[in-house]
């Protein structure tokens, strides 16, 4: 017989009183109701170990109805799923579990799945802290339509597809329903062999296989080729030497640069966006394809500085990307392009085609590119905001930017009705840093996609513990995070980079002559050394015990060991004259020879455990072509 309670409901102030399984909820919910009797909370009868049977099968069911069950074996009478698509809005979810009954309503079949990550979310809060499963309701729904990860696999790491269904699983368990591999030259092509023969590209097999293995857990697949800019590992070999801006150097806004971007006035830069596409996507079952253009710094520098001259440099622009639009929506699908250059001709953006997407980018911490939104806005186009993990050119990660960035996005694109929210985590300059440093900024931001509140951060290092490395001692979690701290220590100006790459990737250039590595100073240096070793001698104490926890305590201390390396040659050249590493001390370049040299034979060893082989040896070389400079 069912007890007859006088019922009380405690509505949580997101920011008053807090739960105690608040801090396992991730992405946090819009609204939490607790329920209250006379005698304080009331809970579900059943045992948070039977309903974790149940959900678990359901979270391979996308069922609706009511599922009945003997009281006997449960301790409940049912459970019930159904969808309300008139009366909750885009992908919302409502909860309701009451003391002999859960009730899960969604606005779709992906709402109902989302709302069952939010059950065993709050049931493994139960099993691990041995308590039952509190009476509440929670009403949830999420700020951005397209909440998005992209991953880099042209910047030598090519995962292997181990690697990429554990990380889309992790990403299911966050509500994220948009997945791209950035891709220029890493997809196998069938007439462009020499493009990717040595790095170990996808093939369309495997695209379908993560096409399905997505699918089947909400995520759209968005195929994602550049198709203008960044075309450097095509240009390169001399069969498409025809279709370069540059073939010669041109100096643009980086400096010296040749072979990077295509002529988009020779019709055969076209004819080869024609190929690809038609090649491309009909592995894909996504509506969206993300065609790149971004970038284009030789644009009008060399073969096409006639037309550029005659017609300006952004109608240039925008004819080849509109060409290339019509030829997406050829094949069915709807385009997204980077929009940092049709922003610098703000005239032209009312052209663009409506069924486009503008994927809005940015890195810095107050996420400054989102001055640009209003434009997209008053164009009536669809705008994605972008930020990033800042993991790249990092080693260790950069967190207090990285943090800052995606939270600004996230309020930024929120206030401007922003379509989507994508992550991106791009491998520059080698991509030395682990996965295992990019998770704080990944698991951020895929929350703050869903629902940016202050509760998130607050338990990041606990949900990192929890959900990712699975440590108890919440060591592993505690020094990652201290390690991606540490360069805020060298106090040198915000950038792209911080200082422990820019030693190990700059080497040869001279230190006075970059605003970030002129303020580089030993007192800095030595001051997040000091704050790597700690955070390396917390990290002996970690305990992960996820599957691949093995790799994370490797390629954690590696990539902090590199980062070490990074600061001894900064300090070594702080000391040399000129400041210059060709003036380094003999015996003081012997020293970091000695610490170098193991660190490359390691990281050779450790990129294989993860990734495919093809972009080791340009990543590593990298590292050796240090080592050879110290040699000279």
């Amino acid at each position: 017989m069912k007890k007859t309670l006088l019922i009380l409901i405690t509505t949580l102030s997101l920011s008053g009183y807090s739960n105690d399984f608040d801090k396992y909820l991730i992405p946090y919910p819009k609204n939490i109701k607790t329920t209250s009797g006379n005698n304080g909370p009331i809970y579900c009868n059943a045992k948070a170990e039977q309903v974790l049977q149940i959900f678990k099968k359901l979270c391979d069911l996308n069922m609706t109805g009511e599922l009945l069950l003997p009281n006997i074996v449960y301790d409940i009478q049912s459970v019930r799923l159904g969808i309300d698509s008139i009366n909750l809005q885009s992908q919302a979810y409502y909860i309701k579990i009451e003391e002999e009954s859960i009730s899960i309503l969604g606005q779709n079949q992906a709402a109902l799945f989302y709302a069952k990550q939010t059950i065993l979310q709050l049931l493994s809060y139960c099993i691990t802290e041995n308590k039952p499963l509190p009476c509440l309701s929670i009403k949830d729904y999420p700020d951005f339509e397209r909440r998005g990860y992209m991953l880099d696999i042209s910047r030598d790491k090519v995962p292997t597809m181990e690697t990429l269904y554990s990380l889309i699983d992790l990403l299911t368990r966050l509500k994220i329903n948009e997945f791209q591999l950035y891709t220029e030259h890493t997809f196998a092509y069938k007439n462009h062999k020499i493009v990717w023969e040595n790095s170990s590209p996808m093939t369309a097999e495997e695209i379908q296989a993560l096409d399905i293995y997505c699918k089947e857990r909400f995520i759209d697949l968005v195929p994602n080729q550049n198709s203008f800019g960044h075309m450097e590992n095509w240009l390169k070999h001399d069969e498409y030497l025809d279709i370069a801006e540059c073939t010669t150097t041109c100096k643009t806004i980086w400096g010296p640069s040749k072979r990077h971007s295509l002529d988009p006035t020779n019709p055969k830069s076209f004819e080869l966006m024609q190929e690809l596409y038609g090649e491309l996507l009909p592995n894909f079952s996504s509506e969206y394809f993300n065609i790149g253009c971004d970038e284009t710094v030789e644009l009008g520098l060399g073969r096409s500085a006639p037309t550029c001259k005659k017609q300006g440099k952004g109608r240039v622009y925008l004819d080849y990307l509109i060409k290339l639009n019509n030829e997406v929506t050829k094949h069915d699908k709807k385009a997204q392009f980077w929009g940092d250059i049709i922003v610098n001709h703000p005239e032209l953006i009312e052209e663009l085609p409506e069924n486009m997407t503008a994927l809005v980018w940015g890195y810095d911490d107050k996420f400054t590119a989102g001055k640009d939104l209003p434009k997209f806005v008053t164009a009536g186009l669809d705008f994605y905001v972008c930020p990033g993990t800042s993991t790249w050119n990092s080693l260790i990660g950069r967190n207090q930017n990285a943090f800052e960035n995606l939270k600004n996005a996230a309020i930024q694109g929120k206030k401007y009705f922003a379509k989507g929210y994508l992550i991106t985590s791009w491998g520059d300059n080698g991509h030395w840093q682990p996965l295992s440093v990019t998770y704080p900024a990944m698991l951020l931001g895929v929350a703050y996609s869903w629902n940016y509140n202050e509760k998130t951060f607050d338990n990041l290092e606990f949900i990192l513990n929890h959900y990712v490395y699975e440590d108890k001692t919440g060591n592993t979690a505690k020094a990652i995070l201290k390690l991606g701290y540490a360069d805020i220590k060298t106090n040198i100006p915000n950038g792209n980079a911080n200082a422990f790459h820019l030693m190990l990737y700059r080497y040869k250039w001279t230190m006075d002559g970059f605003y970030q590595t002129k303020e580089l100073n030993i007192e800095g240096l030595e001051a997040a050394e000091k704050e790597i070793l700690a955070g390396l001698e917390i990290l002996k104490d970690a305990k992960p015990q996820s599957k691949d926890s093995a790799i994370i305590i490797s390629e954690t201390e590696q990539a902090a060991n590199l980062a070490l390396h990074g600061i001894h040659l900064g300090i070594a050249r702080l000391y040399a004259k000129d400041k210059a590493t060709e003036n380094i001390p003999k015996e003081v370049k012997e020293e970091l020879v000695a610490e170098l040299k193991p660190l490359i034979e390691n990281h050779k060893k450790l990129w294989t455990v993860r990734n495919r082989p093809g972009g080791l040896k340009d990543s590593a070389g990298k590292l050796e072509n240090l080592l050879n400079y110290y040699n000279k």
